[in-house]
């Protein structure tokens, strides 16, 4: 144990996964825990209290007092750090951090910090799988399924590669990855936000604890990346699709080529499972960690070349009648949908919608024009996005998943592809994207092939 919690007071706010690891690290190293949450207990369907012997539990709203009496205020990842308790147990002198700071603290290992707009859970996957392939025992998760924290108590790891979001990176303090990504930006969460600003600012914390021995890895291609990135600690490292890089890793034609201190690597991209500029992208910024921590490059372009992707991103689900029919569940921001639209041909059939993140739907339009022959909305976002492209495409607004999908099914002719990509977050209608991917599916299996449209 690195830090002193012993006998200290400390309050957990939100009883999620992530909320009760850290109740139960906290309670293993002799804290006084107290574990809160805005909901009552019967509204917390994954409340387990195993494990949680001696937790004080805070329910159906948070105790101010309690928070301002603590020693430590630690939140979980998707509790707002601006919640008016935390601000006043700010104001009382009370610490507020994230879950991802108290596992940092307490963890060795290099880590690989991995942000962005899009792109993060598969650029996390796959940097996990080449470095497992390397041989080395590699810790991934953070934003994307396990939590941290619960890494501490885990193997001795030789690497942490994590995820993390905008939110997780407003309660760092002193979090300090060995290399940070930063693979894109776009508009995104501006629902949270009070303007862009804020949410670049958020995501610019990943490197502010860095030193010049760390690395900052960016995307080259990015204009907002390299303006927010133009002055950094660390070591900056560059990846790009569309010019060459004489230190690097770079496309070149049909191939990847990593360039580094007058070396040469290159691989064939027609080896790869994975499809669409994007994930090329993904890949590219995926191999950098491992290739500069000298790992055996051909077997961690095996695991590149083995890797199929993540559920609900540009996944397809069948072909019926000649129509793709694809789910890319998630896909919750404009900027993901530009991509995924970006690499299809047309005619597209495009199913979008759901609760509004404050995108601007306008960047779609050109893309709209030239690919969806019609776009079937749904859900609280669909009025507007209707308003914001109106004139690009046949338009339609659907009152649930499941009338969107036959209507896709009939509008849809035989050459074409059906994108369920929907630009918003879903829990207007669903409890996550994974559930709305889900729905998706099940609803285009269940359509019959000799169904007539």
């Amino acid at each position: 144990m690195k830090h002193g919690y012993e006998n200290r007071q400390i309050v957990v706010v939100g009883a999620g996964r992530s909320g009760r690891a850290l109740s139960r690290y906290f309670c293993s190293r002799g804290a006084q825990v107290v574990l809160s949450d805005r909901r009552r207990r019967e509204q917390i369907d994954t409340l387990d209290e195993s494990g949680l012997d001696g937790v004080r539990f805070d329910l159906g709203g948070h105790d101010s007092e309690l928070l301002k009496a603590a020693d430590l205020v630690v939140i979980s990842p998707g509790v707002p750090s601006d919640l008016p308790v935390l601000q006043q147990a700010r104001a009382a002198g009370v610490p507020v951090v994230g879950e991802v700071e108290i596992a940092w603290r307490d963890l060795d290992a290099p880590l690989v910090g991995i942000t962005g707009t899009n792109g993060k859970s598969t650029t996390t996957a796959l940097c996990g799988e080449m470095f497992r392939r390397a041989g080395c025992r590699t810790f991934v998760g953070g934003n994307l399924g396990t939590p941290l924290i619960e890494a501490v108590a885990g193997d001795d790891w030789q690497y942490l590669v994590v995820e993390l979001s905008s939110f997780q990176l407003e309660t760092i303090a002193d979090f300090r990855p060995r290399y940070g990504m930063l693979l894109n930006l776009s508009a995104d969460h501006l629902d949270r936000y009070a303007d862009m600003d804020a949410y670049l600012r958020a995501k610019l914390r990943l490197f502010e604890n860095q030193r010049s021995e760390d690395v900052a890895i960016l995307n080259a291609d990015d204009p907002l990346v390299r303006e927010i990135a133009a002055d950094l600690p660390g070591r900056r490292v560059l990846f790009s699709s569309e010019r060459r890089l004489s230190e690097g890793i770079c496309r070149e034609g049909k191939e990847i080529v990593w360039r580094w201190q007058g070396g040469e690597q290159r691989f064939a991209i027609n080896q790869l499972r994975l499809r669409g500029d994007h994930n090329l992208e993904n890949v590219m910024a995926a191999l950098l960690p491992p290739l500069l921590e000298g790992c055996d490059p051909q077997l961690i372009w095996q695991a590149a070349c083995e890797f199929s992707g993540l559920p609900h991103r540009m996944q397809q689900v069948r072909m019926l009648g000649g129509v793709d029919w694809i789910n890319d569940s998630k896909g919750t921001n404009v900027g993901s949908v530009l991509k995924s639209l970006a690499g299809l041909d047309a005619p597209v059939t495009l199913i979008a919608g759901g609760r509004d993140k404050g995108g601007d739907f306008r960047q779609l339009a050109s893309l709209v024009r030239e690919k969806v022959g019609h776009l079937l909305l749904i859900g609280e976002a669909a009025a507007r996005i209707a308003e914001e492209l109106e004139g690009c495409s046949e338009i339609e607004l659907c009152p649930g998943l499941d009338v969107a999908v036959d209507r896709a099914r009939a509008v849809t002719a035989e050459g074409g592809t059906v994108l369920l990509s929907p630009g918003c977050s879903s829990f207007d209608m669903f409890a996550d994207f994974e559930q709305r991917g889900d729905c998706f599916i099940r609803l285009v299996n269940a359509l019959t092939e000799n169904e007539e449209p």
